[in-house]
């Protein structure tokens, strides 16, 4: 969104205390530092886009809403908002965060143990904020993620409908199983495909 498609975005990274997404921005900015390649790449970009990478915030959950109005203050020409939550429900300011979201968006895979998970977490949000009207949530999807071309059709097929029976909308994209969503900025200077910094590589995401 923020480098092909032309919006604005930021990032409140919620995911105490890993913060993923800015260790990740940490590693992209030290390799465009350190490597000429990735500095000729960062510069070209700069030009062509005339901004700079999307803003990344650190929050613990309970305050980004918070964070992320100051964000607005700061940038009001921001576009979109991003949200990297906890997965789980296990305190009353998290469901109070979750409650302010416009969208929700979670990931599933074919897996038994996740995917129970996923819908008791999507069905709580669902049924006790959406359908209530006790937030202002207007919507809530599951993505299928990690999805590995040898299994059975039949799988998939199986878990969208027991999703349909919950209520629960899946988006049509899904994100395969594949080595090239690990591919980060690195010393080999390969085509990028995880990155803060950089869209990714367009054969990499035909591929």
């Amino acid at each position: 969104l923020h480098y092909v498609k032309g919006y604005n975005v930021a990032v409140v990274d919620c995911d105490f205390p890993q913060y993923s997404i800015h260790d990740m921005r940490k590693r992209d900015m030290k390799a465009v530092m350190e490597d000429g390649h990735y500095k000729v790449l960062a510069y070209e970009q700069l030009k062509r886009l005339k901004k700079n990478p999307y803003t990344i915030r650190c929050s613990r959950a309970e305050d980004a809403v918070k964070t992320a109005e100051n964000l607005v203050a700061a940038q009001p020409d921001l576009d979109f908002v991003f949200f990297d939550l906890p997965g789980t429900i296990n305190n009353a300011d998290v469901v109070q965060t979750i409650s302010q979201m416009d969208y929700i968006f979670t990931p599933i895979i074919a897996d038994r143990v996740v995917m129970e998970s996923s819908i008791k977490f999507a069905t709580v949000i669902n049924e006790q904020m959406i359908s209530t009207g006790k937030s202002g949530i207007k919507g809530i999807y599951l993505v299928w993620n990690m999805v590995d071309g040898r299994e059975k059709t039949e799988l998939y097929k199986a878990y969208d409908k027991v999703c349909a029976e919950f209520a629960l909308p899946i988006l049509e994209t899904h994100l395969p199983d594949s080595k090239r969503f690990r591919k980060e900025t690195a010393a080999e200077r390969k085509a990028v495909f995880r990155s803060t910094a950089f869209p990714a590589d367009k054969i990499l995401v035909r591929g």
